[in-house]
């Protein structure tokens, strides 16, 4: 049974340990890969927005989207990395889980946590640790 688990992403790449107490050795289990994080915003959208003439014919309107396609990009990546979190605990395979995240990508990944998982977070870290070493990892949570 695993006992603790820990995340460490950011918007185009995950990486999940898992440890027996919060101060022993770091054991990788997972890794996850969203290479269209890295996009640039032009290379995301083929197009500029459409144009509506409206009803009154007084000029057109640009069509505005709600949300941008790189901000939608990390959206998905964290609703993938939730529903797998999600999926260990409702398995109970997890009692407790530390989340270490870049600061944007940590409130796309609080916002998108069930509720069940929420509660095993026992500790978080706003700070891009996805490419750092095992060991370097293991020191921000100590």
């Amino acid at each position: 049974m695993v006992t603790q688990l820990i995340l460490v992403a950011d918007s185009s790449r995950a990486r999940l340990f898992t440890t027996e107490k919060g101060n022993s050795e770091l054991h990788e289990i997972e890794t996850f890969s969203h290479p269209e994080g890295r996009l640039h915003e032009q290379n995301m959208s083929s197009d500029l927005p459409g144009k509506h003439a409206g009803t009154t014919g007084t000029g057109a309107h640009t069509y505005q989207e709600e949300t941008e396609p790189k901000e939608q990009e990390m959206i998905d990546f964290a609703k993938r990395l939730t529903r797998y979190l999600d999926n260990l605990v409702s398995k109970h395979k997890v009692n407790r889980l530390s989340i270490i995240a870049a600061p944007s990508f940590l409130g796309i990944l609080r916002k998108n946590l069930s509720a069940q998982t929420d509660k095993l977070v026992g500790f978080e870290l706003d700070k891009n640790l996805v490419t750092h070493s095992v060991d370097d990892i293991q020191k921000h949570l100590s």
